[in-house]
């Protein structure tokens, strides 16, 4: 059961499918709903806790939060909570989730709160790539025009972005604001965490919508991290060991023998430049050549 828990009238606004989403109304009706995705084999519970920027009439009540967090710790569940503000980011981990799904950027994150996420190992997702596809694609900025990221954009998505009218509609007002402000602190908190030894993971929320585009949207989390301030070997280990310490997986998430060899071979060095991460050469899964139109190269 590919499933979350939300609240009626609250977020994610819309269901994807008819069975996404269980929305409790009290906290006994949270906790059944843990146990109905623990009987379908959920190994990871999501919770959504945002207003989205206050444009839903009801938010996620403390009661449920608690609820969901203890049947899920009860099961051996690990929850994940989808957050925006400091505020709720902080009333989320006092209720003992496990992991922040998305940055917090509403505010500068305090030093006592980075100090629980680091001692009690909470792992954060900042998904800077969230934020930068609302507004990216209108912006025309560089690196929506190489064509590495033409090679990925349906024909669809081409024609809509190339509309002048809707370019100008989304690069400008209140919703733009948002999404800028928004990136601009969750630059910034990353780079203050992770300073900090916080557990990073990583994120884009792609698929989502249609401008965080899969592929795409993974190669500017890796040039977004960068940009706050981290090392691209730092980086790089953020999408491979990190990833995969976050999940659990002990067979991938770096080259040793014995593990999964999934490999992108890549013209360059994106130890040094994390732009040659896009210079694909070939990509391989668990020790397999995987064929395709970036095989060649990338850029």
């Amino acid at each position: 059961m590919d499933a979350g828990i939300g609240v009626p009238r609250g977020a994610p606004p819309v269901n994807v499918a008819p069975d996404q989403l269980i929305r409790p109304r009290t906290p006994t009706e949270a906790r059944e709903a843990v146990g109905v995705m623990a009987a379908h084999g959920t190994d990871l519970v999501k919770i959504w806790v945002d207003d989205f920027d206050h444009s839903l009439p009801v938010k996620m009540k403390p009661a449920i939060i608690t609820a969901v967090v203890e049947e899920s710790h009860r099961r051996g569940l690990r929850v994940a909570a989808h957050i925006h503000d400091l505020a709720d980011a902080q009333r989320v981990v006092a209720a003992g989730v496990d992991i922040l799904a998305h940055g917090v950027r509403d505010k500068p994150v305090p030093p006592a709160f980075v100090d629980t996420l680091r001692t009690k190992g909470i792992w954060y997702i900042p998904t800077l790539e969230l934020d930068e596809a609302s507004t990216a694609w209108a912006d025309e900025a560089p690196w929506t025009r190489t064509a590495f990221t033409r090679a990925g954009l349906s024909t669809a998505l081409q024609q809509q972005i190339a509309d002048p009218a809707w370019r100008q509609q989304h690069a400008s007002g209140k919703q733009a604001r948002f999404s800028r402000d928004s990136l601009a602190i969750n630059l910034q908190n990353l780079k203050t965490l992770h300073d900090a030894g916080v557990k990073i993971g990583f994120g884009t929320d792609s698929g989502a919508m249609p401008l965080r585009v899969p592929g795409i949207a993974e190669h500017r989390e890796l040039a977004l991290s960068v940009q706050a301030g981290l090392s691209p070997l730092e980086t790089i280990k953020l999408a491979t060991g990190n990833a995969a310490d976050l999940m659990g997986l002990t067979d991938r998430g770096r080259i040793a023998p014995g593990l999964r060899a999934d490999l992108l071979v890549v013209e360059g060095n994106p130890a040094s430049d994390i732009r040659d991460a896009d210079r694909i050469v070939e990509t391989w899964e668990n020790g397999t050549s995987v064929p395709g139109p970036l095989s060649q190269n990338g850029n």
